[in-house]
């Protein structure tokens, strides 16, 4: 097979994205780590060029006149519809309320686009709506506008989820990896890797002592209390979601052009989900969480952030795990229990398909 890329006119001649290593979409494509960065900075960015897009960002930061609007959408294909802790919809909601905390915005509506199989039972359907209707009131970020689309039955997998949403940022407030600096103090809200082992549990039919339940929660109300506590010190915020703390750090790492190094013996992981980890050979570093995030901040600014973190109930496990460093740059290294570092790198494969 040739190495040429694909002449496309979409793309001045050519597609950018090499055939010869993946003629097809894999799973991995999808999995947050580094086949969708070569996706989406092969692929999607040339394509859809521009300043907001560029940033890589949670969501686009928009000027409309006097304000400043964040933009973001995402989809969700999770399988189980159900899991402990939440379902498609809160997952849905939770989610993209927290794309819009991640840049910093208060959430102001949302949009829920629904794909539904053909033979979905309709109390399925009403079941996903209701938890919806409940996650977004609890959140307080109404669902204003939708759609609804139906595929032939065995062409579909019972009801996919799309939701967008938009949000106002304060004026002056960036919150952006490119703002990261070396002696920046890198925070965790909370124990890791929950919501991922959540899943995992269910599919394989696991049962334990002390059931895990997925993290899935709303976060604004949380980086509400760090932009009031720490103004222009807040930096970067990322949730942790797809490919876990790993690829969120790598990600921030690359776009900062410096390294962050995270001591292993800081990291949080509850003792349940430790345990499931080591049985399936996982790394929590890269396990997905949907209700934890990352904030780097000011070196002197980090007792601080930690104290307004665990002022709240979703971060009352906080911790700071690492700082941000000159040292290998574009790289996460750990240090490990021993005192060794090992580099913390983008997975290639997939090791949790359809967590989200």
């Amino acid at each position: 097979m040739s190495d040429e890329p694909i002449a496309d006119p979409a793309f001045g001649g050519s597609c950018p994205l090499p055939i010869a290593d993946y003629p097809t979409v894999q799973m991995a494509h999808g999995g947050g780590g580094r086949l969708t960065q070569q996706l989406i900075e092969g692929l999607l960015l040339p394509a859809f060029d521009n300043d907001a897009l560029a940033a890589l960002h949670d969501g686009a930061v928009l000027d409309a006149g006097n304000a400043r609007l964040a933009f973001t959408t995402d989809s969700y294909v999770v399988r189980p519809l159900f899991f402990p802790g939440g379902d498609i919809g809160s997952l849905a909601v939770h989610g993209t309320v927290n794309d819009l905390a991640m840049c910093g915005a208060r959430p102001l509506a949302l949009s829920c686009a629904l794909i539904l199989e053909e033979g979905l039972p309709m109390e399925t359907l009403a079941r996903v709506v209701t938890s919806m209707r409940a996650a977004a009131a609890a959140a307080g970020v109404p669902v204003v506008t939708g759609d609804t689309k139906v595929v032939d039955r065995g062409k579909g997998d019972g009801i996919y989820v799309n939701t967008a949403g938009i949000g106002l940022v304060e004026p002056g407030l960036v919150i952006d990896p490119r703002r990261a600096r070396p002696g920046d103090a890198v925070l965790l809200s909370g124990s890791i890797a929950e919501h991922g082992t959540a899943i995992l549990s269910v599919r394989e039919g696991l049962e334990f002592e002390s059931p895990i339940e997925s993290d899935s929660a709303p976060l604004h109300g949380l980086v509400a209390i760090l932009i009031a506590r720490l103004g222009p010190d807040l930096h970067v915020l990322r949730d942790p979601t797809r490919g876990g703390v790993a690829s969120a750090l790598n990600e921030i790492a690359q776009r900062a052009g410096l390294g962050v190094r995270l001591e292993e013996t800081a990291v949080p992981v509850t003792g349940p989900v430790r345990a499931v980890c080591e049985l399936l050979g996982l790394d929590p570093l890269y396990v997905a969480n949907e209700g934890k995030l990352l904030a780097i901040v000011a070196r002197e600014a980090a007792e601080t952030a930690l104290d307004a973190l665990r002022s709240h109930p979703l971060g009352r496990d906080a911790a700071i795990v690492g700082e941000v460093v000159e040292d290998a740059p574009g790289r996460v290294t750990l240090r490990s229990s021993i005192g060794g570092l090992r580099v913390v790198d983008l997975l290639t494969g997939e090791q949790l398909p359809r967590i989200c």
